[in-house]
């Protein structure tokens, strides 16, 4: 196929109007609540009447480690959808929706790429349907009501010192990580250090893409933390009466969305949080819902399967009740280069025994899934530079630990390319070889969670912690929160707590510096390593060429 830039090649996508997109699956018209004709929201008359539904089988798509060379996790899970569309299965993707952050800042948009995108792109990657706007607006919400409260007299007792909560915004802007508010005289309240997370890094994210219902979001929302008082007893948003009035904002943005594949095949996007300090999947009520409508539901974890697929297993599935079927590791030639020790700039260079070298990274992410219980395929997502000998050398990584690796061309050729993948898929999934289980059981106290996490899944000799750590951790314990599963946040890019650490390093420590109780969202956080809940725009960010050309059409934007 002719190829032109990510958002030239979906310019000139034939989109069907969103009624047809719905009818393959079997969505009436009226069930969609259109915004244009092109996207929509699923209406809860028509989620509720599908619960009935057999259930189809769910695929995960997940990568190795993630490294400047790209790996291409969403565009393979778009291509692997139209895949197996195209060899006759009903198949709906179901996605994360993208932050505004990244798309301004350095990484992009996540629609996919070349032939292996969801449409409309430049919808999707800026305002879309508004999810993201209306989870500002009720985080923000609840921090104007706590400082309302201290100001009106402070009924609860909330020590200023000790509020948990921080504002969120949709975008990069590193001024705002700490600020101090309420300056500027007595009527403005009382001045207290603040700061601003970025909104898919808000504990409202997360919530919103674990809730079933409205009645389990309202539930969730009130029993977050919004800060504690002197005597370190928590305060919750219920207890200041924001849980109703942030569900009213939330309300419509529960609601899953659907567009399509340039294909034309139905694809859900909903919630999209942070893959580091949450758990990174979309949301349950458009996985459980897709489940309802198609054979397949492909999804897809953020980052590499040390941190997104463990917490799609041990978080998401665990708390939906979801079986996975078959999994696909995403790996390329580029990447594992890197991780065998090649530079950015030597990429283009064939080097198979850079490739078989850094091939131990892609081996410990099969490995990693079996220990789930559920089969695995390696999708090499294809470049042009790649030579017949380094394709070979990952077939042979991927064999030597037990998968089958299949070469994809889908960037490039959309659906045509990934037919292969899409039978090996479906051999695995009907093969009933998943025998899913999560790797640790709700019994365990929390600590050996995180412990279990880092020995079994990077192959850390051991996790620590100092006494502080270890008492919040106790004191959750004894206040009825140790059943609940951790969330480990750590760099993406390492197997060790070291990003520069490549490859499958092994005897190394996990120090856990910080634990933090998301108790809306029912998971306890432990923050390994620095974490950014607010990241910077880079020297040159992609914003400095986005703009309207002179026919009004979006140019610069990827």
């Amino acid at each position: 196929m002719a190829q032109g830039s990510d958002i030239e090649v979906a310019r000139a996508a034939k989109m069907q109007n969103i009624a047809e997109v719905g009818a393959k699956v079997g969505i009436p018209q009226e069930a969609l609540l259109n915004y244009g004709p092109y996207k929509a929201k699923l209406s809860w008359d028509f989620i509720n009447s599908v619960q009935s539904n057999q259930d189809g089988k769910l695929i995960l798509v997940t990568a190795i480690n993630p490294t400047p060379a790209g790996e291409g996790k969403t565009t393979t899970t778009v291509g692997l959808s139209d895949g197996l569309n195209a060899i006759g299965k009903k198949t709906v993707a179901a996605l994360r929706e993208p932050s505004l952050g990244p798309c301004f800042g350095v990484k992009g948009g996540a629609a996919g790429g070349g032939y292996a995108q969801v449409v409309p792109m430049e919808d999707i990657n800026l305002h879309f349907t508004g999810d993201f706007h209306a989870i500002t607006s009720a985080n923000n919400l609840l921090s104007a009501l706590i400082d309302n409260h201290i100001y009106w007299g402070n009924k609860l007792g909330l020590d200023p010192r000790r509020i948990a909560w921080r504002r969120v915004l949709d975008m990069n802007d590193r001024a705002l990580r700490s600020i101090v508010n309420s300056l500027g005289g007595v009527s403005n309240g009382y001045p207290r250090e603040d700061g601003f997370d970025i909104t898919v890094a808000s504990e409202v994210m997360a919530i919103l893409c674990l809730s079933s219902d409205l009645q389990d979001l309202e539930r969730r929302l009130g029993n977050i933390h919004a800060g504690y008082t002197r005597e370190r007893k928590a305060v919750l948003a219920s207890e200041l009466n924001a849980s109703g009035a942030m569900t009213v904002l939330l309300k419509d943005a529960l609601q899953p969305n659907i567009v399509q594949t340039l294909e034309n095949n139905p694809v859900l996007i909903h919630g999209g949080p942070f893959a580091n300090i949450a758990h990174g999947c979309n949301s349950v009520l458009a996985t459980k819902t897709a489940l309802k409508l198609a054979d397949y539901v492909v999804t897809e974890a953020g980052f590499g399967a040390d941190l997104g697929a463990e917490k799609f297993f041990d978080i998401k599935c665990r708390k939906a009740g979801l079986k996975p079927a078959a999994a696909v590791i995403v790996a390329t030639v580029r990447a594992l280069k890197m991780h065998g020790g090649v530079e950015k700039a030597d990429l283009g260079t064939a080097n198979p025994a850079a490739v078989k070298k850094g091939g131990v990274n892609l081996a410990r992410h099969i490995e990693n899934i079996r220990q789930f219980g559920v089969p695995a395929v390696v999708a090499i997502n294809s470049f042009i530079t790649d030579t017949p000998e380094e394709i070979e050398a990952v077939k042979e990584i991927a064999a030597a630990a037990g998968a089958e690796a299949v070469l994809c061309s889908h960037w490039a050729n959309g659906s045509k390319g990934t037919e292969e993948l899409a039978h090996k898929v479906v051999a695995l999934a009907e093969s009933g070889s998943s025998n899913f289980a999560p790797i640790y059981d709700d019994s365990l106290s929390l600590f050996d969670k995180i412990d279990t996490i880092a020995k079994r899944i990077y192959r850390a000799t051991e996790a620590t912690a100092d006494t502080s750590v270890r008492s919040k951790l106790k004191g959750w314990e004894a206040d009825g929160y140790g059943h609940l599963p951790v969330c480990m946040a750590k760099t993406q890019y390492s197997f060790s707590t070291d990003p520069a650490l490549r490859g499958a390093p092994t005897d190394h420590v996990v120090p856990v510096k910080d634990v933090i109780l998301s108790a809306g969202a029912e998971f306890v956080v432990a923050v390994c390593g620095d974490i950014m809940r607010m990241p910077g725009l880079p020297k040159t960010p992609s914003a400095d060429f986005i703009k309207l050309d002179e026919k009004g059409q979006i140019q610069g934007l990827f």
